[in-house]
């Protein structure tokens, strides 16, 4: 059978290699890939590789469909398409992947590829804790009069939630850096908070019981015991952040806060409701090409290959980076 180049988890960095081409079967598609994105969770599973696991990352694809399962309706061979995949199976760092149609949707068609790559894990992400866990109104203008806190919102997912919060009719605040600022205000929030807690700005200065939401894309652990002071009764308080050690949360009973975690692999890892994960991808690429959304991609290399990925991961781990890097094939 005829092979084509992957980039693998090595000695703690990617590494190029080669595979046997897959055939479709079932609900699977056969794309090749475009462009991709590199997320922190693929360095993650970087450090934390075991064996037996898949050893080819990338979670974020856009590519054409060379070949479709017999159980696919709903997609064809040429169509242009994105995903963010699953941790179950080898990811989008090859020259063809597979994927199950479900977690599929077509491109927005107002997006370049490596623009487009740099959405699906990061709008699943904020769109299942916006709208399935906080349960707000998945409408234009449906929540107005209510307010979100974002701790993290120069970061990839923090960037499509203040725009997706926005379009929803939240009134969105977001810490970062003040150098960021300029950045948080372009991507819908209204009120920029200094993550730094003895400056003017600061989360230690906003009034209490201001927030129905509060998302943190970071390790809440620190956080949390402002955050219940800011949260409104019967408030949510939602992570998609591990911690390092058990996270108390009884403080939050005296508000009736619900806390919420987001896991956007979940719904592939336990085979429940798939299909939504298509369908809301679906829905942002038409909310990008309606003008509701728009690109967060911030820088791109082009070409798919080892050097490329330990460049962005380098990018990554340092922590300063806004937005998404992506990779085009």
């Amino acid at each position: 059978m005829a092979q084509i180049k992957t980039i693998e988890i090595g000695d703690n960095k990617f590494i190029d290699g080669y595979k046997e081409r897959e055939t479709a079967h079932g609900y699977d598609l056969l794309v090749e890939l475009a462009a991709v994105s590199l997320n922190p969770v693929d360095l993650k599973k970087q450090e934390t590789y075991q064996a037996g696991a898949p050893k080819i990352l990338g979670f974020d694809g856009v590519g054409t469909i060379l070949a479709v399962g017999e159980q696919v309706t709903n997609f064809k061979i040429g169509e242009q398409v994105y995903y963010a995949g699953t941790t179950t199976r080898d990811g989008s760092l090859q020259e063809q992947q597979l994927i199950d149609a479900r977690l599929v949707a077509k491109k927005p068609a107002q997006l370049t590829v490596a623009e487009a790559a740099a959405f699906p894990l990061v709008s699943l992400t904020a769109y299942e804790l916006l709208f399935e866990k906080f349960h707000f109104i998945p409408e234009a203008g449906a929540n107005q009069g209510q307010a979100i806190l974002i701790i993290n919102g120069a970061g990839g997912v923090g960037s499509v939630a203040s725009q997706l919060a926005k379009w929803a009719g939240l009134t969105v605040y977001a810490t970062a850096s003040p150098r960021n600022f300029n950045w948080l205000t372009q991507n819908g929030v209204a009120f920029p908070v200094d993550y730094h807690t003895d400056q003017a700005h600061s989360l230690a200065q906003l009034p209490a019981n201001q927030f129905d939401a509060i998302a943190v894309f970071y390790d809440i652990t620190s956080y949390l015991p402002r955050l219940v002071e800011l949260a409104k009764p019967f408030g949510h308080i939602g992570t998609i952040v591990g911690v390092p050690q058990p996270l108390d949360i009884t403080a939050l009973k005296n508000k009736a806060l619900s806390f919420d975690w987001e896991f956007m692999f979940t719904k592939s890892l336990e085979q429940y409701r798939m299909a939504s994960q298509g369908q809301i991808l679906q829905r942002v690429a038409d909310l990008i090409d309606q003008g509701g959304l728009k690109s967060i991609c911030t820088k791109t290399y082009h070409g798919l290959n080892a050097a490329n990925l330990n460049a962005a991961s380098h990018l990554i781990a340092a922590g300063h980076n806004v937005g998404k890097i992506t990779l085009t094939v």
